[in-house]
């Protein structure tokens, strides 16, 4: 087989296989595997919750709250299983990610910014708060959760204005902060974020199916645990303000706030062992595993010999994509860690630490960076893919790059370290055709690295 036919077969295996990974964590399929209704009980996980109020004979008032960027999806499965039970409630998402499925007209729809907040999630912010307060014992809350939630249901605390958040939000991305970090800070500046929409919605019952964005799915973390209880502190999200260099640059009203939880002037986050927690019920109904194993299938049933290595991947995008390279390299010189023909998969997300004033995402990053180490190596491809279709501010999902990239940029009169310098590695891999545009995918799971090898 020629170099270009080996490139060409292995870009096809890779479109199948990243088709498979995403049809695995499709939400509307997620949340109709784990909620059921039957005979007048919902049944979600392990958890069974009558949808009549026996004395009323009468209908629970449901209240469906989703937020992230599987939201309609999510809701649209939701409300199909609910049938005929009535529903009100709001449902916030990305611009461009509320046209996948026709909603109930009793639940408003709320387009917003993400990564930075904007005036759409602060709308959003109000209306699950209006919600919220009109709860009782005899309603149920479901809450629909998943990537992008934090951004999009930014809720400021007293004091903080939306462009407050906005400041601080892109100060934490450009620094390099990862999720964890950035959602520490997050929480302590909302009045819904790290368990305090769990506050709000009691004594009602609480039921939140959860499509996981993190590495480890921790649940105090995805969308900043708005229904999780919180073990972060007030002095922890001073540390990454601190730790990210970041005090004479933040608003002040951030830091009078954040100081003012230090002195116990401001209420914490509800902790873990609260009782208030006994009424809600967290369930992961999809994550970056279930995806990276069904990546791994997809390429053994196309005759790779695969092997998942990882769903823990974190830290700068062009040090992992060093990985990737090493990896290859020993595949190609000596079959291990598999024998080729070769599949390897790992998940997570990685960070870019932004210093130039280019355009790209993480996921950009780190196929620039492996194109220039898989330079004139022949019979590999790696993908790097943002499972929401959207890598950073961008709207590619990521790139898939192989040994002739390098040189087909060249060609084109591109110097790929300066682009890496300039954070500019969308407009490169444009031009050679390697970047992944598929749209909104209406799901989200972190990343997925693919790294084909023949």
């Amino acid at each position: 087989m020629s170099d270009e036919a080996a490139r060409m077969s292995l870009r096809r295996d890779m479109a199948l296989i990243r088709d498979a990974a995403l049809k695995a964590v499709d939400p509307f399929a997620a949340v109709l595997r784990h909620l059921h209704l039957e005979g007048g009980l919902l049944h979600v996980g392990t958890t069974t919750l009558p949808i009549t109020v026996a004395a009323a004979k009468s209908s629970r008032r449901v209240f469906v709250l989703a937020v992230g960027k599987a939201a309609v999806p999510m809701t649209a499965a939701a409300c199909q299983v609910l049938g005929d039970i009535p529903v009100e409630g709001v449902v916030v998402t990305k611009y461009g990610h509320a046209a996948s499925h026709e909603l109930p007209s009793t639940l408003e729809v709320v387009e917003a910014g993400h990564p930075v907040p904007d005036v759409g999630g602060v709308r959003g912010s109000t209306a699950f708060l209006r919600c919220l307060r009109q709860t009782t014992t005899d309603d149920l809350v479901l809450l629909l959760l998943s990537g992008g939630g934090s951004a999009l249901l930014p809720a400021p605390s007293p004091g903080v204005t939306l462009e407050d958040l906005q400041v601080t939000t892109d100060h934490l991305l450009r620094s390099g902060a990862n999720i964890v970090d950035l959602n520490i800070v997050r929480k302590h500046l909302s009045s819904l974020k790290g368990g305090q929409l769990a506050r709000m919605a009691a004594p009602a019952p609480v039921i939140a199916l959860v499509l996981s964005d993190v590495v480890g799915d921790p649940m105090d973390v995805i969308a900043s645990g708005p229904t999780a209880p919180d073990p972060t502190t007030f002095a922890q999200a001073w540390d990454v303000v601190e730790r990210y260099s970041l005090t004479d640059v933040v608003p002040k009203s951030v830091s009078a706030h954040l100081q003012a939880g230090l002195r116990g002037e401001v209420p914490e986050t509800p902790k873990p062992g609260d009782g208030l927690f006994d009424r809600v019920h967290n369930v992961i109904v999809g994550s970056n595993a279930l995806a990276a194993h069904a990546a791994v299938a997809e390429a053994e049933a196309l005759g790779y010999a695969g092997l998942l290595l990882t769903t823990f991947i974190e830290g700068e995008a062009r040090e992992i994509a060093k990985v990737a390279v090493a990896l290859a390299k020993s595949l190609k010189a000596t079959g291990h860690p598999v024998s080729l023909p070769a599949c390897l998969v790992w998940g997570g997300e990685t960070t870019v630490t932004v210093a130039g004033q280019g355009k790209g995402g993480r996921n950009q990053e780190l196929a620039l960076a492996a194109a220039l180490g898989l330079e004139g190596i022949a019979g590999v491809a790696v993908m790097a893919l943002a499972t929401d279709g959207t890598d950073g501010p961008t709207d590619a999902a990521g790139a898939v790059v192989d040994g002739s990239t390098a040189g087909r940029a060249r060609e084109r009169g591109w110097d790929l370290r300066a682009a890496l310098h300039d954070n500019n590695a969308y407009p490169l891999l444009a031009d050679v055709g390697d970047l992944l545009l598929l749209g909104p995918t209406g799901t989200n799971v972190n990343d997925i690295l693919v790294l084909l090898a023949l």
